[in-house]
Order: C-alpha cells, then structure tokens, then sequence
C-alpha cells in the first residue's frame, strides 16, 4: 500500500465547544494530506455546536455529522470509530486544532504495517504564552523487544508517563482497536483517554515516536478554567480499577496487579486534591471515609510507590494518615495554589 493511499479518519468528539469549534474544524479541513474524512460526533451539545456541524458538512463532503444523546467523550469516539472508514484513526478535541502539515508527517512515518501507532508532540496554547510540549520517551521507532521493554512494561504503574495516554496526537492503524470494545467504560470521566488508549498500546505492534514534531495545538483558556469539585471523583476511580483489572488479567500484563495498584494510588492523589475542594465543612469526614475504607487503604498501605513530586509526597502522605490537622494543612496549600492561579491542565492525561 503506497502511502498516498491511506485514508485517514479524524475523530473530533463535539459537547458544547461553539468558541472554538470553527478553528477545530478549519484546521483539519486544510490539511495538506487530502485522503482524509472528518467525522463530528455531536455528544448532545446544547450550546449550537452540533448546528456548526452541520453547517460544515453541507459544504464539505469529507465531512460527516453524526448526533447522539449526550453520553461522555468515549462514548463519542466509539460512534466516530463505527461509522468511520479510514485505515488509520486519529482525534482531536473540539476546542484544539492542529497544524497544516501534521497529517502529511504522520503518514510519512507509516509503513502499512497492522498495529502501528505514531505519535507526535504538541504545544500548550496559553493566552499569554505558547509552550512547547514534548514527551520525555526518546524519539524512535520501537518494534519487538525494544517495544515490550522500553514502552509496553512501563505503561502501568509509574509517577511520571513515559508517554501520554491520551487519544489524541496520536495516529493509529484500525484493526488496533478491534476487540477493545469489552473494556470500555462510557461513564468514565477520569482516566477515560486512559481506559480507551492503554488497551491500543499493548496491542500495538510498532510505535513511532517522532522527534519535534509540534503539530497538535492544546488550548488553554485560563479564564475558563475552574477548579471545580466532583463528590463522584472517588466513585469513577473505583469504576476505573475495574476496568484497567480486566485489560490486565486478559493481556496477561506482567506483574500486571503490582503495576495496577501503583497506578491506583497515583490515581487516588488526584481523588485526594479534589476532596480537599470539597466546599462543605464535612470534607475531612469525606475524606476519611474514602482513604479509610478497607479496599482502598489495604492498597495504599500495601503498596509500595515512588513518589518524587514534592506536591504528590504531600498529597500521599495524607491519603497514608487522613487525621484532621494534616488534612487542614492541605486544604489551606490547595486554596492558596488554586488562588495564585497557577491552573492546571485541562486534561489530567490519565
């Protein structure tokens, strides 16, 4: 198969994005690779959206509108993936857009091979400054042992990624996400780019990791980001675990139940910060019946972890000893950081 000839499916989840959709939409439209189609998976926006949408396919015949009862961003790529035709699959949220040539440099790394994935860099698109991201694993092609070693048995259980377990920036063969449909979680709202992305990277048979390659742009609007409190937060990490355990016991991870539990409680950190925004005087009573049931404090204390993040160690330590003072000290680190607006990623990565 001549690489002119790979049709690309781009995937683009919409739930109420109107400010930014156009600039999603026109970016993946000139691109400079033409085999493409655009597939807009309206998840029940009710901001106008799905109208921009529509407005875009009847222009555009490489556009392809589909709407649905609002039902979460895996549930949106799941439609995108059905109705799509293409050999490979990319996407790309609705409030980011991407570089004119990075479809035509992604397809320069393919080689038509079944299960291959390749993966670029993005920026941070700041309102006052723009920052380059790039993901620590070396730049490469990763085939065979190199593969098994150096990405598929570091993808579980570690602080820092070695790659990002989103689903965007990244191009990927179809046939790689057949037979995943069983571990999906559509109600996942943390860690759903993890629950949809870490099944494709175990099945994978040859990952690109191209060098630079600055081409998806991640939009950060810092006005409109709230840090807002979820009580269900502790309620999906739990409904998470269940889901990553069956990826593991079926792919036969290696010490898949160690890694699974070290992930666990890197994932907890995050349930901890969000409780510790917990707006109700109650909030240290929430925490302590979290961290302090048993399922969940076997796993932390019977877990041994790295942590190497002076905002994690903190974090960790009270999900290790929940006691009233401790949990009051933390509260007042997280109100004094959510006050200096140094906001945090739109997207955790998880």
């Amino acid at each position: 198969m001549q690489k002119a000839k790979y049709k690309i499916s781009v995937i683009v989840p919409v739930y109420n994005k109107k400010d930014y959709l156009k600039d999603c939409i026109d970016s993946i439209r000139a691109q400079s690779y033409g085999k493409l189609e655009l597939l807009l998976v309206d998840d029940g926006s009710t901001d106008g959206s799905g109208d921009i949408c529509d407005r875009y396919a009847a222009k555009d015949d490489r556009v392809k509108v589909f709407h649905q009862s609002n039902g979460g961003p895996t549930a949106a790529a799941l439609t995108g993936m059905r109705e799509a035709a293409g050999d490979y699959y990319t996407f790309i949220d609705s409030d980011d857009y991407v570089s004119k040539d990075m479809l035509e440099k992604m397809v320069g790394c393919l080689t038509g091979r079944e299960g291959e994935v390749v993966c670029c860099n993005h920026v941070l698109e700041k309102q006052k400054e723009t920052i380059p991201v790039i993901q620590p694993l070396a730049p490469g092609v990763y085939e065979g042992e190199k593969l098994d070693e150096e990405i598929k048995d570091k993808l579980l259980g570690r602080e820092n990624r070695i790659i990002p377990m989103s689903r965007c920036m990244k191009l990927c063969e179809k046939s790689i996400f057949e037979g995943n449909e069983k571990y999906y979680d559509t109600t996942l709202r943390m860690g759903d780019d993890f629950n949809l992305i870490y099944p494709v990277l175990l099945k994978s048979s040859r990952i690109v990791i191209m060098e630079e390659a600055l081409f998806y742009h991640y939009r950060y609007v810092e006005d409109s980001i709230v840090h807002a409190y979820d009580p269900d937060n502790a309620k999906g990490i739990a409904r998470w675990y269940k889901a990553i355990e069956k990826i593991v016991r079926d792919q036969n991870v290696p010490d898949g139940e160690a890694k699974l539990n070290r992930e666990y409680c890197y994932m907890m950190m995050y349930v901890m910060k969000n409780e510790l925004r917990n707006p109700d005087k109650n909030y240290v009573q929430k925490i302590q019946g979290i961290f302090m049931e048993p399922e969940v404090r076997g796993r932390i204390m019977n877990t041994p972890l790295s942590v190497t993040s002076r905002a994690n160690a903190l974090l960790y330590l009270g999900m290790q000893y929940p006691n009233k003072t401790l949990l009051h000290i933390l509260r007042m680190i997280v109100k004094r950081y959510d006050a200096s607006g140094k906001k945090g990623n739109k997207k955790t990565g998880i």
